[in-house]
């Protein structure tokens, strides 16, 4: 009788369509973590010492990076891990942007640029973009997966791992045309419940690990009222200008610098009389991010009055000029300020 053999099975995996997914089984990759490959030659694309290279990012460093309070940040990521679906919105400059990829390191706890993906909707962002649809090809027409359908299954295939996708200009795209059957997918009691999708016969779902995070300006009158449809299936957060964080206080000492002081100063008040006005409100007032990453000997505040901010403060009141004029004397002179 022939001895018996045994071989380790290092993946799991499943046909979809003409493809074959792989997945490294589960315990696998714990024990890979547990195991130093750093003088194992991976090639770089497939190295799994990545993950021991990577920079930790603590709640520290968000509030250090991002002006937000404590209170907000643990607020944000609570919100996440209850919904899964999360959208930040707000007016110009708040930092919707910056702060969502730092959201996404903080709850990762470390800065993995490979399991974030950002897009941004437009107008013309369509089902066949996100999820799936027919392309040509050069020979007729194919099926091909989407951006949203190809990250899915990128988090799906490491299940231990925290995703995150994230949308800019959320309210931009037409939500219910391409979210499509993935708007009850998406919500967090039917995170792996598997459908069968419009196009193509395979079932499909969104990992429990996978989070979404949208953006949205409050600011563009261009636009109408979000889909309630997406409403109920995300948490919104108002972003407002974080001139009176503690992150912004400490780098706005560290520039020491009296014309941007009364520059801080002229733009709260601003912002005040912009959350007063009743054809504005709080979604139009002026961020903090026009603000930022500015260099103690090149602050160039001039420019940043005369070419970001009074140009939207014309748009905001296109038919009184008398206010216009006011604010851009008051926001100039305070950059004049020695």
């Amino acid at each position: 009788e022939p001895a018996s053999k045994y071989w380790p099975v290092l993946y799991t995996g499943r046909r979809d369509g003409q493809f074959f997914l792989w997945k490294l089984r589960t315990e696998l990759h714990t024990a890979l973590l547990e195991i130093d490959l750093s003088k194992i030659p991976f090639p770089q694309s497939m190295n799994p010492t990545n993950v021991n290279n990577l920079v930790p990012y603590t709640h520290d460093h968000f509030l250090s990076d991002v002006f937000f309070t404590s209170t907000l940040l643990t607020t944000c990521l609570a919100l996440l891990e209850r919904k899964h679906n999360l959208i930040l919105q707000g007016a110009p400059g708040v930092g919707k942007t910056y702060a969502a990829e730092r959201l996404a390191y903080a709850m990762m706890g470390v800065k993995d640029t490979n399991r974030i993906h950002k897009i941004q909707f437009h107008q013309n962002y369509s089902y066949e973009d996100f999820v799936q649809g027919y392309r040509p090809d050069g020979n007729g027409f194919s099926l091909k997966n989407g951006r949203f359908y190809d990250f899915c299954q990128h988090a799906a295939n490491d299940p231990e791992q925290d995703y995150f996708f994230l949308i800019d200009e959320i309210n931009r795209g037409n939500i219910s045309k391409i979210f499509g059957e993935l708007l009850m997918l998406i919500e967090s009691d039917y995170r792996g419940k598997e459908v069968t999708l419009a196009y193509g016969e395979q079932p499909f779902s969104v990992p429990s690990n996978l989070y979404i995070i949208g953006m949205m300006n409050t600011a563009d009158r261009s636009l109408a009222m979000i889909d309630y449809a997406l409403r109920r299936r995300f948490s919104f957060v108002e972003l407002t200008p974080g001139f009176d964080s503690d992150g912004f206080r400490i780098y706005q000492q560290s520039l020491n610098n009296p014309a941007f002081d009364a520059l801080v100063k002229e733009l709260i008040a601003l912002n005040d009389a912009i959350a007063k006005d009743l054809t504005l409100g709080s979604g139009f007032c002026i961020g903090h991010s026009y603000l930022c990453g500015l260099q103690k000997d090149a602050l160039n505040l001039s420019h940043i009055v005369d070419y970001d901010i009074i140009p939207m403060l014309k748009e905001y009141w296109f038919d009184e000029q008398a206010t216009v004029d006011l604010w851009s004397g008051k926001l100039r002179t305070a950059v004049h300020v020695q």
